[in-house]
């Protein structure tokens, strides 16, 4: 059971609630960058507290990078979160996958929902630059997931519980077209929440949140997606508090 932790107050609830790991992003390329994301000094003492309860702490470097990102800060970032013992990190960008291959070869590397992974061939290439886990798109069926793991053996994480995004895998660009925040580069104004009127076909002047999902709950499923051979089921969340 994985789950969010968008502040190092969340990240102790979660622990002590039973989650097996936690995901949190540190100050810099992580999706969710308005979350109370810590320093480095609290972030490594968040590893530092999931391993002493038998924890696991995997980071998100989940944005897309831009090129002097990748040259310039990307190591440096990395690096003391390496020495200190991170589980994993969890990646969206293939420049990112490769570069922390090349730096960190026994880093554990998760392929982030927002890679679209849809196929067994997909997975299969991860697998090939060294991925060990996929976070597959969400809109795939049960059977299709079962397939990736059938004939690839790679783990495969799949959300069970919390918000969900209209765009395919969360790959969006209405937030940064409208406002000028990317939600690929962490910044997302969530538009998709707020009420619109529809226009121009016969039920003109319908008005509501006609772009906000409805929010993922799984409970009744989860034998089914147990027995489908899921190794991590996933809570999203870094937005929210410890009490969630």
């Amino acid at each position: 059971l994985l789950a969010p932790a968008g502040s190092y107050e969340s990240l102790t609830a979660a622990v002590n609630a039973g989650a097996d790991a936690v995901y949190m992003g540190g100050l810099l390329f992580s999706a969710r960058a308005y979350a109370k994301n810590p320093d480095q000094d609290l972030l490594i003492q968040g590893i530092d507290y999931c391993h002493l309860h038998g924890r696991k702490f995997y980071l998100t470097v989940n944005t897309l990078l831009k090129e002097n990102e990748i040259q310039d800060g990307l190591y440096e970032f990395l690096a003391p979160f390496y020495e200190a013992g991170l589980d994993g990190v969890i990646v969206q960008d293939p420049g990112v996958l490769r570069a922390v291959r090349e730096w960190f070869p026994q880093l554990p590397l998760h392929a982030s929902t927002q890679m679209s992974v849809t196929s067994a061939q997909g997975a299969a290439f991860l697998k090939e630059q060294g991925v060990s886990r996929i976070v597959p798109a969400r809109e795939l069926s049960l059977d299709e997931v079962g397939q990736i793991i059938r004939e690839t053996g790679l783990e495969v994480e799949t959300f069970v519980h919390g918000a969900m995004c209209f765009a395919y895998s969360g790959r969006c660009l209405f937030s940064r077209l409208l406002g000028g925040r990317s939600g690929n580069r962490g910044r997302c104004a969530q538009p998709c929440r707020l009420p619109y009127v529809l226009c121009g076909n016969s039920v003109s002047g319908s008005r509501g949140y006609l772009l906000s999902m409805k929010d993922m709950c799984t409970l009744e499923l989860l034998p089914e997606l147990a027995e489908a051979g899921i190794a991590s089921f996933k809570i999203e969340g870094r937005m929210e508090g410890p009490e969630y």
